[in-house]
């Protein structure tokens, strides 16, 4: 049984210091050791096999659990009384025998064996002393022929996957094998192309922001710097790394809520408390912005998030899910034990306990210190946090996991304007066709609602009273006719595109409360012939009580009060009601505000109040609106006020749009597991 956000026992395993954490490792490295195969190199997990079988499931389930064990021994600089070096150097010498019968999925023969490759070979490095180097010489020959095969392989995707090829090549580098200088120095200059302003990182071309850039894009450049066969290659760039991971900390310390739950956005976020691993790295690297309590808060609270929710299970396994199971929240390839990647948000464990960080003193989340308001440059977000009740919401103006101008479906993982660690988009089959929580949409007769991907972002900056944030940004808004086959590895769906207009969204945001306004201009053909609706989607919360009134509608449940309020003459307020569309509970109710398309005049702005609050009333009550044309007007709950004038803050170029059908741009990277 699934269960909600507030529905937690904490304290069940109460996660204070070093010893806690390495108790919950053990706990999970036992509980998966029953589930091992009599060589112990494949660990086949309980739940339906995965979209690549059952060689490519037991393989992760080695992997993946094989980063704990290496965590562990490497803090506990090879003692070992839990027997993990000879559990898993048994596992080694029968995956990589290919005369063998548990054999592993070779690199040329499947690319997850590629992913998978790269998390043996960090760990063969961090464990050197005291599993590589016991390994007998014919165990050591065939990992490295097992390895061997990246080499040379130039159908690595150019994302998160260069890492995966350089840490395998990085070994291999250290213990004599094949490796090329030319493609581990082609990697590092693949990554370099991710870099974005504040220290974040984009997983390739798109706009891919989410959790990867922190428990990827950041973890590997600091645990490869260490690694034996990278100190010449690191010297020369480790302290930019460093300076861009400690500036991408700033923005993640504030993403985290005072519950310690991430924001939940993004891709494979099965992997829960993965997201701990950038505080993790950031500690490792002696980042100088962000003292070692502070990080080891953070990950510890993460961690503790997970725990006291049900994950790990109670017999101490990870299910497809967020707290409990909900395999719809997995991509379709997902096995049962892609999950285990949630074992970097475990690497703390490999700090000795003499480790400066597991005695600096307790510190506060900037969540737990006050109101929090951030701009992420990068990302297009405005982080707002609210120390009241603790939520941190992010409202989206920059991340569609698309190019600009790309006419693909809105990702609900991506391309919402608002998501938060307190509620989840909606994740149905149905809001990956139509957007309906946090979005502005044009609708058809039929329902079908436009998608906003391949956006523009137009601004993002603080307002001339100082005292909220703005944000804006403008889409050829269109319908989607999907293909039949869809690869659903976490972009939008693919298929044919009509274009129906051109929509500006602004948001002015302080605290719990976002004042959303909306204009629609240059209508296609199209659009006047088919658009009836506009509608603006609230944030998506448990059911509970409902009330609407005109043009105001809320919603108060487990997760809080949602509401959206619009004084347009003709808007009409309703909510909106789902069942398994979210992994935080059965059933989801979204207030939205309607207003007749044939009452829009194009050109003219509307604005319309959303709100997510924790129920409290110091963080409960709305601002004041007033717009007059495109002047602004809000008077927040604490007296102050805000006053912009909308057009100061987004272009007016752009022309006119056609109303031709239009085929959505196909992903350009391999359909491979983590490419996507």
């Amino acid at each position: 049984m699934r269960r909600s956000t507030e529905d937690a026992t904490p304290g069940v395993v109460p996660l204070r210091t070093r010893d806690d954490l390495e108790a919950l490792a053990l706990r999970m490295l036992a509980a998966t050791e029953r589930h091992a195969d009599d060589a112990a190199s494949h660990v086949r997990l309980p739940g339906p096999t995965g979209g690549y079988g059952a060689a490519v499931d037991g393989l992760e389930g080695f992997a993946r659990t094989f980063l704990i064990a290496g965590f562990v021994l490497a803090g506990r600089e090879g003692d070992d009384p839990a027997g993990l070096l000879e559990r898993f150097g048994r596992g080694l010498s029968a995956g990589t025998d290919p005369a063998g019968s548990h054999r592993w999925p070779r690199l040329e023969e499947h690319a997850q064996a590629k992913v998978e490759a790269a998390s043996i070979a960090l760990i063969l490095d961090m464990t050197r002393p005291w599993l590589w180097e016991g390994l007998d010489s014919t165990v050591q020959r065939r990992v490295i022929d097992y390895l061997a095969a990246a080499v040379g392989d130039d159908t690595y995707p150019r994302i998160n996957w260069v890492w995966f090829r350089l840490v395998v090549q990085t070994f291999l580098r250290s213990v004599g094998g094949p490796h090329s200088e030319a493609e581990m120095r082609e990697d590092l200059a693949t990554h370099d192309t991710f870099v974005r302003p504040g220290g974040w990182l984009s997983d390739g071309a798109e706009r891919a922001f989410d959790h990867y850039s922190g428990w990827a894009l950041h973890l590997y450049p600091a645990l490869w710097s260490r690694m034996e066969g990278a100190r010449d290659l690191a010297a020369g760039r480790a302290a930019q790394d460093r300076l861009l991971l400690d500036r991408f900390l700033t923005d993640a310390l504030s993403l985290v809520g005072a519950d310690g739950s991430p924001l939940i956005q993004g891709r494979s976020l099965i992997y829960r408390f993965a997201a701990a691993a950038p505080m993790w790295a950031g500690v490792l690297s002696e980042v100088p912005s962000h003292d070692a309590g502070t990080l080891r808060a953070a990950a510890m609270r993460i961690v503790q998030h997970f725990v006291d929710r049900g994950a790990p299970d109670e017999d101490g396994l990870l299910t497809l899910g967020w707290h409990g199971p909900w395999p719809a929240l997995a991509q379709r390839y997902s096995g049962p034990g892609s999950p285990y990647w949630a074992a970097k948000g475990l690497l703390g464990l490999a700090l000795p306990a003499h480790h400066e960080v597991w005695g600096a003193p307790a510190a506060q989340l900037p969540i737990d210190s006050g109101d929090v308001i951030r701009l992420a440059q990068a990302p297009g977000w405005i982080i707002s946090g609210t120390s009241d009740d603790g939520i941190v919401r992010v409202v989206n103006h920059g991340t569609d996991h698309a190019v600009e101008g790309a006419l693909t479906g809105d990702s609900p993982l991506y391309a919402r304007l608002t998501y938060s660690t307190r509620t989840s988009p909606l994740l149905d089959e149905a809001s990956w066709r139509s957007p309906l929580d946090g979005s502005v949409t044009l609708v058809d007769a039929d329902e079908e609602s436009t998608h906003r991907a391949g956006l523009t972002p137009l601004a993002l900056e603080m307002d001339t009273d100082g005292i909220a944030a703005v944000g804006a940004s403008r889409a050829q808004v269109h319908w989607i006719t999907p293909d039949l086959i869809q690869q659903r590895h976490g972009s939008g769906l693919t298929g044919d595109a009509v274009v129906a207009a051109s929509v500006t969204t602004l948001s002015l945001v302080r605290g719990a409360w976002e004042v959303r306004c909306v204009r629609m201009d240059h209508v296609t053909e199209a659009g006047r012939e088919r658009a009836v609706t506009m509608r603006i989607g609230g944030w998506a919360v448990a059911a509970g009580v409902e009330h609407v009134n005109g043009g105001k509608a809320s919603v108060a449940g487990d997760h809080g009060v949602s509401t959206v309020e619009c004084a347009h003459p003709h808007a009409h307020a309703h909510v909106h009601h789902r069942r398994d569309a979210t992994p935080l509970g059965d059933a989801t109710d979204i207030p939205v505000i309607d207003i007749d398309v044939a009452h829009i005049v194009p050109g003219e702005w509307i604005a319309v109040t959303v709100g997510l609050v924790g129920g409290l009333a110091g963080v409960g009550q709305a601002p004041r609106v007033r717009l007059d044309g495109d002047v602004l007007a809000v008077v927040w709950a604490d007296g102050q006020q805000s006053t912009l004038t909308l057009d100061h803050h987004i272009s007016e170029e752009g022309a006119a749009l056609s109303s031709e059908t239009r085929v959505a741009s196909d992903p350009t990277t391999t359909p491979t597991k983590e490419a996507q």
